[in-house]
């Protein structure tokens, strides 16, 4: 079975979904980095998406194909995850390990940078439902004992 982690590769940002304290969604965008059962995200406190994860800590991933690279519009590439959100401190030796993935990931000077700004914090997004779409009628579930694989769909939503 296909896993996660091979079909995030070709993906640099996730589209996120959060809950504004007004009830409403609110979607933004954020570079990231997949440690085969994790989505990590380091956003600044500024930016609303991580005052929506402080304040409820759940959120929708989404990957996308380029529509650039789509042969139908109606049928683009896609991978969305809901997700329980945890913040990694920086005292925590897991936020060490996954910022060097970031700067191995992206421009290291860039994360070096960020990371010197007290404002960014590392969140990390635990997929607790998912579904990928690869066309009409190609549709799975994710799944597996870590959430990362492929699960054929049987009809069911599979939602919780």
């Amino acid at each position: 079975m296909q896993k996660l982690s091979e079909l995030l590769a070709e993906y640099q940002s996730v589209v996120l979904g959060t809950q504004g304290s007004n009830g409403y969604p609110f979607s933004s965008y954020a570079p990231f980095y997949y440690d085969d059962e994790q989505v990590y995200i380091f956003i600044s406190n500024i930016a609303t998406h991580a005052k929506n994860i402080q304040t409820t800590p759940q959120a929708s991933a989404l990957f996308i194909e380029d529509e650039s690279k789509s042969e139908n519009i109606f049928a683009r590439k896609r991978i969305s995850l809901q997700c329980d959100v945890t913040f990694v401190s920086r005292d925590d030796e897991t936020f060490n390990t996954v910022m060097e993935n970031f700067q191995d990931k992206f421009d290291a000077n860039m994360v070096t940078m960020l990371m010197g700004m007290k404002d960014f914090n590392l969140y990390a997004l635990k997929p607790i439902y998912g579904e990928a779409t690869f066309g009409f009628g190609e549709a799975y579930h994710i799944g597996g004992e870590k959430m990362n694989e492929l699960v054929t769909r049987t009809g069911d939503s599979g939602h919780k």
